[in-house]
């Protein structure tokens, strides 16, 4: 016990020297930010299927159904371009809850299907009738920019951003005359994930087939925070 009070005690001695000595340290704070505006380049139909049976059985099994006849579908539509992916399964127990008392009442059986294609697909009308012929089905269409596009700019906006705070920093150190600039510390903010600009639900869509989908463009953007000292 008194080995862990001594290292606590140590620990927040170091913290508040380090402390001292950041602030008797001359710093300049400067920020740095980059950004892309790309157009979405994946268009998403997000589908939520439940069933809810006294059998985990027939849950499953119902279940299994729905996705089976969503893609007997989508190949009988001929759909080109597209992927059909399936998760976020989970079999539970049906617990209703009446006038303060659960009940369990059988089990609820979901799954997530996601029909991923282009937003240039000229077959997104014909996938929207294809998962209303399939069977009581409800979705959402979002538009985005996949994640394997956002990775592949992360380190470009990152080197971008860097620079550009260092060009603010060069900027005031000139401008004040400041020497031996170098730097002290250096701080990141989290990457940003753009959400979908456009959603639609089934309805809308079945009553705009002919609408013109023109989504909004999505920014992608790193910042950063740099001190220098001098």
């Amino acid at each position: 016990m008194k080995n862990i009070l001594t290292l606590f005690l140590t620990l927040g001695i170091a913290q508040v020297l380090f402390a001292q000595q950041v602030q008797q340290v001359p710093i300049i704070e400067v920020e740095g930010y980059a950004e892309r505006k790309l157009a979405p380049d994946e268009a998403v139909y997000i589908i939520q299927l439940e069933e809810k049976t006294l059998r985990v059985n027939n849950a499953v099994n119902t279940l299994n159904k729905k996705a089976q006849n969503l893609a007997d579908a989508l190949k009988k539509e001929r759909i080109k371009d597209y992927k059909l992916i399936a998760d976020n399964y989970s079999v539970d127990v049906n617990r209703i809850y009446r006038s303060g008392t659960a009940k369990d009442s059988g089990y609820v059986a979901r799954q997530t299907l996601r029909i991923v294609t282009s937003p240039t697909n000229e077959d997104l009308q014909k996938i929207s009738e294809a998962i209303q012929k399939s069977g009581d089905m409800s979705y959402n269409l979002q538009f985005g920019v996949a994640e394997s596009t956002r990775k592949s700019l992360e380190n470009t906006l990152l080197a971008e951003a860097l620079k550009d705070a260092e060009a603010r920093a060069t900027l005031i150190g000139n401008t004040l005359n400041l020497k031996g600039l170098r730097v002290f510390y250096v701080g990141m903010e989290q990457s940003y994930v753009p959400q979908p600009k456009y959603l639609m639900n089934a309805r809308s869509m079945a009553e705009s087939a002919d609408m013109v989908i023109q989504p909004d463009d999505h920014t992608i953007s790193r910042r950063v925070y740099i001190k220098y000292t001098y």
